[in-house]
This record gives structure tokens, C-alpha cells and sequence, in this order.
């Protein structure tokens, strides 16, 4: 690399990167990354668990029983994304030539605009800035009057704003954000016995102030509403876990004759994960969120992932105290190797040829380990990224949630057990990040450096290589114990388009009518 400058070293200093980081940064960009080695993909019954409803009744009562003895619990949802993305196919149609609806999406999108949640605010808004309802301009046909009061600062400026700050859904008399149903999601499996509901949001730096006024606002009534008290808190993506970006040949990337840097991707989040502690932590994305009508299944399935979290985690630190102590006889050795194998799915040819004190040694390094059990959704559209079973550096066999840029599309092999996949993963996660002995493990030491992947951007015209680190509930997590669930679709329910919300999960239940 050639010699940094005064300019250089200055603004490393200001977001906590050291050279040697960005040294790395700058070998990755260059090298590439190595694809996995894959087993096979995470079936049911081969990495996979299918619960029976005697199974699911039990991991319940384990939940409820952790919450009445006390157990501490948190809430995590990554919400620093703005919902530009979310309205892609709207900002096309408003700068395109069009004047009226010329695709499906934009004619369901004007056809059920009066279910939108957002509606009645964006039709006073319409009101406000030309004079005429939403109905009017659209008989009018001025659609994209519709459009730019909905987008543009002037009107709701859902263009700018984070998805949490979104009006997600319709409840009588009024409606809800995104960020409003987290906080009423958490209330219903995730109240500790103090009846205290811990949310953590991360957000970006930008939208920071409207989201704490928002919660400021909401936390009252709904803590009313559901009998329960918030302690939110908030946390932005560090500075110190941007990346640097690079030129197609792999030099570092200069604007303006500055160093450029972008935000790492979602894998950054381990930081903001590490710095929370809880005896057990959900996570969960912000566009994942139903209105309460509609949540049976995600309060049941939330309170299975949380209670075979407990009762896997209190054995894990039964054995972890028998290995330490270094006095297990071989029937209890034969014992937690089965154990590994059978509920964490983890293997390795070698333990029959490992001394007594290898074995030890092995089995500890491998529990005493932060431990995650994650909820997987059959997948029923085109396979992709999702559980696989993956050799690791030493040789063992693990469960691990990929993206299908960590897999070889070249190699047969792999592209076999991709097809042969079943499952996807919709971050629905319940983690434990302590150890047996109550201590918080440090989880940037759990990262696999080595998952990262590079992605093309541009730059004023200028096309560059982006170093993505390795993401959260991906490389991030890639050295962690993990549990694979499935859990019905029902409990999946993402906005990725404005239109999503018009999907029946996301609109209020159907009126019933007494005879």
C-alpha cells in the first residue's frame, strides 16, 4: 500500500480504525474471499429441528417459568435502514414518463390505496398542498401529485424516513408504526417479572432524534395499553466498523483526495450486540412486525426459540462445569459428544482418536461458546441463501446460516445442496452471550474474518469495489453454537415494497358480523 498521508492518518484516528485494520481492508479487497465448504444443506432432521406441539409445549413453560424466576430479557431490532428501497417502484413511476399507473405494481398501488395505514394522513396532506383529497387527484389523474406527497419532504417525506417511523398498520381509530408494534410485540413474550419490556433500536445517526421522539411518545399509552413498563435504548453503527473502499485494481479509493469510507453492512451490528447484556436477547428485523391481530403465531414460536435457548444453554453449563473441573468419566464424555452431535449438530471425525485430555479440551472450547437458536422458514419460492451444515477450519462440522455469495455457483457439488435446500432464514433469532459461569463473552472473537464478500457500487460515475463485512446472523456468527428451528410461515411477514402492506397479515382482520 503506498504510503499513507498526514490527511490519512488524521481521519483513521477520528473513526477509530487503526492502519493495520485498514491494511486488512485493503487485502481483502484485493484477494477475495474464500468460498465454504459446504456438508449439505440444513434439512429437517439433518440440522434442522421439527417440534412436535408436546415439544413446543414444553420449551413454553421453560420460557415462562425463566421469566417468573427472574431471568433477564431484551429485545434487539436492527432499524438503521431508510425505506427508500421500500419505495423503489414509486420513485421510478414518479420519475418516469408515465403520468398515470403503467405496471401492476403501481395500478394495485393506487387501486387499494385507501388500505394503506398511512391513507388518511397522506389524503390531509394532498389536502394541505393542492387543495383536493387523494380521490380527486387521482380522478384527476394526477397520480404523481399522489406520489410526491407521499415521497417528498414537502408532504410525509416517506421517502427519507427510517421504516420504523412508517405507519404500518391500521388499529381502530388510529394506526401504528413499525417501531410501535415492536414495542407491543415485546410486551406479549418478552416482559420481565419486574413487568420492565427492554427494546434496543439501532438507527441511524440522522433519524436518531425523531425516533427517540416517537418512542417518547408511544411508550406511555402502550405501556398502558399492555400493562407494562419500556426501558428503550439506542445505539448507532460505529464509525470504527466502516470500511475502506478500493479502486477495480484494488487500491485504496480516493474522493475528493480523501480516503472513502462506507458503512460496513449489518455485520457491523455485532458491536452494537456486544454491548448489550441480558441473559437472553431477541433479535429480529424492523420490517418483520404484524399488528396484534394477526401475532398468535409470534408469540407462540418467539416463546419456543426462547425457552429451548434456556433449557439448551442450562445444559451446556452443567458440562461446562463437569470439563472444567476436568474429572468426567468416559460414559459422561460419550454422553456430551452425543449431545453435541444430536442438539447442536456438530461433528467431527477425529474424537475417537483424541486422548482423554483432548478430548476435554475439545468439548469445553466447543460449548463454552455464545449460543444462538434461530427460527427457519420452509422456503416455498426459488432456493437461496439459508442453514447449511459447513466444515470449519478445524475440521469439524457446524450448522451456519449463508448467504448464497459464500457459495460456489461454479462448483456442482455445492450447487446441488443449494438446490437441495428446503429452508430460509427470516432473523429470527434468540441468543445467549454468556458464559457458564455468568460472564459476558467478548463476541468479536466469535467472527469469521473470512466471510465477508465484496459488492460493486458507484461513486459519482465512478465504479468501486465495497467490502461488506461479514454479516450479523452470517460470518458474525459464524463460531457461535447454533440451534436451526422451523417455524411456520406465518411468523415471516417482511416489508420489502410498499405493497406488502396491502398482504393480508398487514391489514386488519375482517370485521365479524353477530346475527
Amino acid at each position: 500500500m503506498k504510503e499513507l498521508e498526514e490527511k490519512d492518518l488524521i481521519l483513521l484516528k477520528e473513526k477509530g480504525i487503526t492502519v493495520e485494520k485498514l491494511t486488512e481492508q485493503l487485502h481483502m479487497l484485493q484477494e477475495g474471499f474464500p468460498y465454504l465448504k459446504l456438508e449439505g444443506a440444513a434439512t429437517p432432521g439433518n440440522g434442522i429441528s421439527e417440534l412436535n406441539a408436546q415439544m413446543e409445549i414444553g420449551a413454553i413453560k421453560c420460557w415462562d417459568d425463566f421469566l417468573r424466576q427472574g431471568g433477564s430479557v431484551a429485545k434487539m431490532v436492527p432499524a438503521s435502514g431508510a425505506a427508500s428501497r421500500m419505495f423503489k417502484n414509486i420513485f421510478a413511476f414518479a420519475n418516469g414518463k408515465a403520468d398515470t399507473p403503467d405496471n401492476d405494481f403501481m395500478k394495485k398501488f393506487f387501486d387499494e390505496i385507501e388500505n394503506f395505514a398511512f391513507f388518511h394522513r397522506l389524503n390531509f396532506v394532498t389536502l394541505e398542498l393542492y387543495g383536493k383529497s387523494v380521490a380527486s387527484l387521482v380522478k384527476e389523474k394526477r397520480h404523481k401529485d399522489v406520489v410526491k406527497a407521499l415521497l417528498e419532504k414537502t408532504g410525509l417525506n416517506y421517502g427519507q424516513l427510517p421504516k420504523a417511523l412508517l405507519q404500518f398498520h391500521k388499529i381502530i381509530g388510529t394506526s401504528r408504526t413499525a417501531l410501535e408494534e415492536h414495542l407491543a410485540e415485546g410486551a406479549q413474550y418478552a416482559v420481565g417479572k419486574d413487568g420492565v419490556v427492554h427494546v434496543h433500536f439501532t438507527v441511524s445517526e440522522d433519524h436518531l432524534p425523531l425516533v427517540k421522539m416517537k418512542v417518547e411518545e408511544a411508550a406511555g399509552h402502550l405501556g398502558h395499553e399492555y400493562g407494562v413498563e419500556f426501558d428503550v435504548t439506542y445505539s448507532v453503527q460505529k464509525p470504527s466498523t466502516d470500511t475502506v473502499a478500493a479502486n477495480l485494481d484494488g487500491t485504496p479509493f480516493r474522493h475528493n483526495g480523501n480516503l472513502f469510507f462506507r458503512p460496513g453492512g449489518h455485520g457491523a451490528l455485532i458491536e452494537n450486540l456486544n454491548d448489550l447484556d441480558a441473559d437472553v436477547i431477541f433479535i429480529k428485523n424492523i420490517d418483520n412486525v404484524v399488528p396484534d391481530t394477526h401475532r398468535g403465531a409470534t408469540i407462540q414460536y418467539k416463546k419456543v426459540l426462547g425457552g429451548t435457548l434456556v433449557a439448551v444453554h442450562q445444559r451446556i453449563n452443567e458440562y461446562c462445569k463437569l470439563l472444567a473441573e476436568g474429572n468426567p468419566d468416559d460414559e459422561k464424555l460419550n454422553e456430551i459428544v452425543a449431545f453435541m452431535r444430536n442438539v447442536l449438530n456438530i461433528t467431527h471425525d477425529k474424537t475417537d482418536e483424541m486422548t482423554r485430555e483432548e478430548k476435554i479440551g475439545y468439548l469445553f472450547g466447543k460449548l463454552n461458546r455464545p449460543l444462538r437458536v434461530c427460527g427457519m422458514v420452509r422456503n416455498e419460492g426459488e432456493p437461496g441463501g439459508g442453514p447449511f451444515l459447513v466444515y470449519n477450519a478445524d475440521g469439524t462440522v457446524s450448522p451456519q446460516i449463508l448467504e448464497s455469495t459464500q457459495i460456489d455457483v461454479d462448483d456442482k457439488a455445492s450447487m446441488k445442496m443449494l438446490k437441495e435446500s428446503t429452508h430460509f432464514n427470516p432473523v429470527d433469532l434468540a441468543v445467549s452471550v454468556r458464559d457458564y459461569k455468568g460472564d459476558k463473552f467478548d463476541l468479536t472473537k466469535y467472527v469469521d474474518k473470512t466471510t465477508g464478500f465484496i459488492s460493486q457500487k458507484s461513486v459519482e460515475g465512478t465504479e468501486i469495489k465495497a467490502l461488506e463485512l461479514p454479516g450479523l446472523w452470517n460470518g458474525a456468527m459464524s463460531d457461535w453454537n447454533s440451534i436451526f428451528i422451523e417455524v411456520p410461515a406465518q411468523t415471516f411477514n417482511p416489508v420489502k415494497t410498499v405493497n406488502d402492506l396491502l398482504r393480508q397479515a398487514h391489514q386488519p382482520m375482517p370485521a365479524t358480523i353477530n346475527e
